[in-house]
């Protein structure tokens, strides 16, 4: 009896252990395809989720329209929106998320949020 209660509490004792974890082979291929646009893996949005984030050059950039961005898009403060005469900032890097105003022709458009 008293070996049936040492298995029994050694398999419990395994069952709670964590399981090692391997590297995802994809995740590899992945962080080079990544790092070979200039980026680099991060979580992002709401929802956490691996992205490849890859920053422009032009980041920060003061703008008055899109076009003047390597992303096309030129993004001013939420407080800023529908006001006329804004100067904003180019997109800092493919992922859009958080909240701003795109600016275009010196003009705020209506605020977003992107989670």
């Amino acid at each position: 009896m008293k070996q049936f209660f040492a298995a029994a509490f050694v398999l419990a004792l395994c069952a709670c252990a964590p399981m090692p974890q391997q590297a995802a082979p994809q995740t590899d291929t992945a962080q080079s395809a990544c790092t070979a646009q200039g980026g680099r893996l991060e979580r992002v949005g709401r929802a956490q989720t691996v992205q490849c984030v890859v920053p422009y050059a032009d980041a920060g950039q003061a703008c008055r329209s899109g076009s003047e961005c390597d992303a096309g898009v030129c993004q001013g403060a939420v407080e800023a929106s529908g006001q006329a005469s804004v100067t904003g900032q180019c997109q800092a890097s493919n992922m859009a998320f958080g909240c701003y105003t795109r600016v275009n022709n010196g003009r705020a458009e209506a605020a977003i949020c992107v989670d």
